[in-house]
């Protein structure tokens, strides 16, 4: 106590040292002692209140402990005396056996008596059952089945509560009820058959099917019941529970996978569209199938069965596992094709579960896959790998086909506007259109594959059709009597070229939609290039055919009977117009090209025939008359090429117009012009040489061995600008060597 009235002192100190730190507080002081006895008496009063309440609680504690021990007294007196009954009534209890027996005994008989007449008609329901059963009474079967197991199993219920371990009575009681079970189970084979053929018998006669769904009903009660049982007294009868409801719907299952398997009717030896047929027969079956559901199956069953929303489920279940079984076999190309249309395509479709018949309850946009992206992608890998060697082979093939036609009697046949042509092209892409369509029904991704896939085969392609054009003339020059029509043969290769241009043209613009496919087709190897080389080719060994037939009569010109009226030139006309009427059946681009090259070589062999030095002219008539005769011929030759021209819209004069500039100089009279009408030729034809011009001068017979080294001399050190638009045409004219020599001797 000391302790703690020191500790209150020295607080109180220091509270009253705080309040009291400047002097101006000491006015203040009766007013904190106040305040200070205003707290105290707070205080002291709580702590009597508290001391009181504390003091009642107590009183009342010791009150209720009195009367406690008061109760335990009078309940100690109380077991004394029970226990003293208990000890005398022992005896008694003893003595009471036999009637405890008897109790049992009445128990017992009282079930028998309430149940005799089911018992004594056991027999008789039986029979009763099964014909009915027979007779496809199955709500009446049912019942009386009910009735039966009630009785079976209200006398096992009462003698397992009087003595579960009672083993034989059990068993006779099971024994005697024997053909219940047997029942149950030819009642359920019914059930199960009409749950087979649901979807007809729902169309026929749906109150059968209502009446299986009213049994299975009754049975899940009598399930649910029992159970509840179980869980007070661990008896459960025999054959319980039945789960009649799952396995209905395990039966349902097993019809739809059976339904699904069943649709194959052929094989792949009996029909190469087997696949084809199994798939539609399967879209045909369950859109039936599932319409008859959701507009007659969901009538019969109670809305808590979600029947139609679980036979939806099995079957894309039953779908998912043979699209897998389908995809696993060794499926050929087309195959592959006819499995992922349906599976991507078909099946999300109007044609399948798209329909409107089974809106709104079939959401497409919720169905899993039937197939997974592995699959397919492995699946389109076999069908890429598959397609490339088709392609291959069947390009191969149309090229043999196609050269099979070039060795032919007969001409070629001619398109609507005349042109000669082979089915080779039209073969070529017909096939590639088919593939094409066939993958755009799967997807745009594919469809952009197999264009890609095309084009590059096709470049592929186009290299072996050139080197057989190659071969084909070739194989002509060792014989030019052999094949007949090979002329027509080259001229529909060449169209043919026009033809495939055109196709890969309207190919891309038909199958790439968007700028990224455009992207991806110019990646793609330019067949432009080839196609152009191969037209370019076939043009050359047409024109080549023409100056094997004009060498003769090209080799008269300008010698002493071309001087003297050889009608060299009108052949060569007539030759060349001869040709260029079956050239007419050259597509335009083709033609044009040709018409110009040749008009270019006509003149650039005229000019060669000049070049050669096979004339000298030894009086100015001669030099006269064969220079007139020269631009004669070049009219000739420019009326005849006008006319192949026409219709092409350019100026085909240039190449005669270079004859008529050397015979400017040949039919020159006056010797010492000759330095400047050279000079103009050179300016004109930049690319003459001095060989050209030696060769020239050689013809016309009068330059002297000085005129000849000076004006080439002169020619030499003056430079020549050439005009950009100038075509050369002596840069390809050789002069021979030995005739330039004995020019300058």
């Amino acid at each position: 106590m000391k302790e703690t009235d020191r500790e209150a002192v020295a607080t109180a100190v220091q509270r009253v040292a705080g309040m009291l730190q400047r002097p101006d507080q000491l006015d203040k002081v009766e007013q904190y002692r106040r305040r200070e006895a205003r707290k105290k008496a707070s205080v002291e009063a709580r702590l009597k209140a508290a001391i009181q309440s504390q003091l009642d609680g107590v009183r009342t504690g010791l009150s209720q402990l009195h009367n406690a021990l008061n109760d335990v007294k009078d309940i100690q007196q109380s077991l004394g005396d029970v226990s003293k009954d208990w000890r005398q009534s022992i005896n008694t209890i003893e003595s009471l056996k036999d009637v405890k027996d008897a109790v049992v005994r009445h128990s017992q008989l009282a079930a028998a008596v309430e149940n005799l007449k089911n018992i004594f008609s056991v027999p008789e329901i039986v029979r009763e059952t099964q014909d009915l059963i027979e007779q496809g009474a199955l709500l009446q079967a049912h019942r009386k089945l009910m009735d039966l197991e009630c009785s079976r199993d209200g006398l096992m219920y009462e003698q397992y509560r009087i003595d579960s371990g009672n083993t034989r009575d059990m068993t006779l009681i099971h024994s005697y009820f024997g053909s219940t079970q047997g029942l149950s189970d030819e009642l359920a084979k019914q059930l199960w058959m009409v749950l087979q053929r649901s979807l007809v018998t729902v169309r026929r006669d749906p109150t059968l099917l209502v009446s299986v769904v009213r049994i299975i009903e009754r049975e899940e009660k009598i399930d649910r019941r029992i159970l509840d049982r179980k869980k007070q007294t661990g008896f459960v009868p025999p054959g319980r529970p039945k789960n009649w409801k799952e396995k209905m719907f395990a039966i349902l299952d097993r019809t739809v996978t059976t339904r699904i398997e069943g649709t194959q009717a052929d094989t792949r030896e009996s029909d190469k569209m087997w696949l084809v047929r199994h798939l539609e027969i399967i879209r045909k079956y369950v859109l039936d199938d599932l319409t008859v559901a959701k507009n007659l199956m969901v009538q019969c069953f109670p809305p808590h069965y979600e029947i139609f929303r679980n036979l939806l489920s099995m079957y894309h279940q039953a779908l998912t596992t043979r699209m897998q079984e389908l995809a696993s076999e060794d499926l050929e190309a087309n195959e592959i094709v006819s499995l992922l249309t349906w599976v991507l395509n078909t099946y999300t479709s109007t044609e399948m579960m798209g329909n409107v018949e089974l809106a709104p309850e079939v959401d497409v946009s919720s169905l899993e896959p039937l197939l997974s992206p592995n699959v397919v992608s492995e699946l389109l890998d076999t069908y890429m790998s598959t397609l490339t060697s088709n392609i291959i082979a069947w390009l191969r093939k149309a090229l043999e086909t196609d050269k099979k036609d070039w060795i032919k009697e007969t001409e070629p046949e001619a398109d609507q506007d005349g042109y000669y042509q082979t089915t080779l092209p039209a073969i070529v892409f017909q096939m590639f259109e088919q593939n094409l369509q066939v993958a755009a029904q799967i997807s745009e991704d594919l469809k952009t594959k197999v264009l890609g896939l095309c084009l590059q085969q096709m470049n592929s392609f186009l290299s072996r059709y050139k080197d057989e054009a190659q071969l084909y003339k070739e194989e002509h020059l060792r014989n030019r009597q052999h094949p007949h029509c090979y002329v027509q043969y080259v001229i529909a290769i060449i169209n043919n070229c026009q033809t495939f241009k055109e196709s890969i043209v309207s190919l891309k613009k038909k199958y790439l939609k968007n700028e990224a496919e455009e992207g991806m087709s110019l990646s793609q190897p330019s067949m432009d290039g080839i196609l152009d080389a191969i037209a370019k080719e076939g043009c050359s060994s047409l024109l080549e055919e023409v100056f094997l037939d004009l060498e003769p009569h090209l080799s008269d010109l300008m010698t002493k009977k071309w001087l003297l009226g050889s009608n060299a030139v009108d052949i060569i006309c007539v030759t060349v117009e001869d040709y260029f009427n079956d050239f007419a059946k050259i597509k335009k681009p083709y033609k044009k090209r040709m018409t110009a090259e040749a008009h270019r070589r006509v003149v650039v062999e005229y000019l060669r025939a000049v070049m050669q030095k096979r004339i000298s002219f030894r009086s100015p008539e001669e030099r006269k008359e064969g220079a007139e005769r020269m631009v004669r011929e070049a009219e000739q030759l420019r009326f005849l090429f006008r006319k192949l021209a026409s219709g092409f819209g350019e100026e085909v004069d240039g190449y005669c117009d270079t004859i008529d500039a050397i015979a400017e100089v040949i039919k020159l009279t006056d010797p010492s012009l000759l330095y400047l009408e050279v000079s103009t030729l050179v300016s004109k034809y930049p690319d003459i040489r001095d060989d050209h011009i030696g060769a020239l001068l050689a013809m016309r017979g009068d330059a002297s061995r000085d005129m000849k080294q000076t004006i080439i001399e002169t020619l030499e050190q003056g430079p020549t600008q050439a005009n950009p638009n100038y075509v050369p045409i002596f840069k390809e004219i050789i002069v021979p060597s030995l005739n330039v020599a004995k020019l300058l001797k």
